[in-house]
């Protein structure tokens, strides 16, 4: 187990420098070819963190592990919404200023009970699939128009996210070194999830749902204590419902595209309702008052954990 547990620790580090490096490359990139810093910006605060979830989750079903990828981006969303946005709120209550955050919410939710209902039969097939792939497309769509209704303090500091050197060689050198620590941290967190899940006596699902899930948030979680600490809630919010989004819709969409998915019982009648439920309890949070306090922060955290301890009782 020793060597299972190294292994993915190891790549846990090379997907967070490799997530790093590819979204400050493509950032990069993305303005020296003329895009506007605040689209870049929006589009990475809000998709951006997702690329280490994406690289597992190619690696997953390049091994036609599509349960432990189907895991990780469930888990990543319900990670995200209970223990990243909780921990950061507990570190400093997050102030929220742009609008953009509650009807973004609202779609996460909509999609969550989309991707229920395609599920009911136990399957989500290519045209399902594909659905979901024009639902994120949707999304982005009115991402970018509502962003533009943003005030100018909200707008300047998306833009000010995606800062960065514009140079053409340099960024295409930061995506090369992104591409490998990401090949290669994909393939040591898959293979040392799997042997973690034998010794412990995990499904590939689970795999996917706890140490996966949560070992690839915890970069995000550190990112998001520091931005909560220097007034940046916004960022915050925008990190954890567009990249759940992200999960949702692109991720999973894609997959089902790509191959037709048999989804696990305990995956519509579960996981999908724990992910609603955190979504359903964030909503009056982000309405009212415009913030997240320490207790706020504190219940999402606890029902964070419930939910680990009831994956743990139910199914393992």
């Amino acid at each position: 187990m020793a060597e299972a547990l190294g292994l993915f620790a190891l790549g846990l580090l090379a997907l967070a420098l490799g997530g790093d490096s590819m979204v400050k490359g493509a950032s990069g990139l993305a303005q020296g070819l003329g895009m506007r810093p605040f689209v870049a910006g929006l589009l990475l605060v809000a998709f951006g963190t997702s690329v280490p979830e994406l690289a597992v989750n190619l690696r997953a079903m390049w091994l036609d592990e599509h349960h432990l990828a189907l895991g990780n981006a469930v888990g990543s969303n319900i990670t995200n919404l209970g223990l990243t946005l909780g921990v950061a709120a507990l570190a400093t209550p997050l102030l929220l200023r742009a609008r953009m955050a509650v009807p973004l919410l609202v779609l996460l939710v909509v999609a969550s009970l989309a991707l229920m209902v395609f599920g009911l039969d136990g399957y989500i097939g290519r045209v399902e699939g594909a659905v979901l792939l024009l639902g994120f497309l949707a999304s982005t769509g009115f991402l970018l128009r509502q962003g533009r209704r943003e005030a100018a303090e909200v707008q300047a500091g998306i833009a000010a996210f995606a800062a960065t050197r514009p140079g053409m060689g340099l960024n295409v050198l930061r995506l090369v070194i992104a591409a490998v620590l990401l090949y290669f941290g994909a393939r040591w967190v898959v293979s040392g999830g799997l042997g973690l899940g034998q010794a412990w006596g995990l499904s590939p699902l689970l795999v996917g749902l706890l140490p996966v899930a949560i070992g690839t948030a915890l970069p995000e979680v550190a990112a998001a204590v520091a931005a909560a600490r220097r007034g940046r809630g916004d960022m915050v919010a925008g990190h954890v419902i567009g990249s759940s989004l992200f999960n949702l819709l692109a991720i999973v969409g894609g997959m089902a595209v790509f191959r037709p998915l048999a989804l696990p019982a305990s995956f519509v009648r579960f996981e999908l309702p724990a992910a609603i439920v955190l979504a359903l309890l964030v909503y009056p949070l982000l309405r009212s008052g415009r913030s997240v306090s320490r207790q706020e922060g504190a219940v999402l955290v606890l029902a964070f954990l419930a939910w680990v301890v009831l994956e743990v009782l139910l199914f393992v």
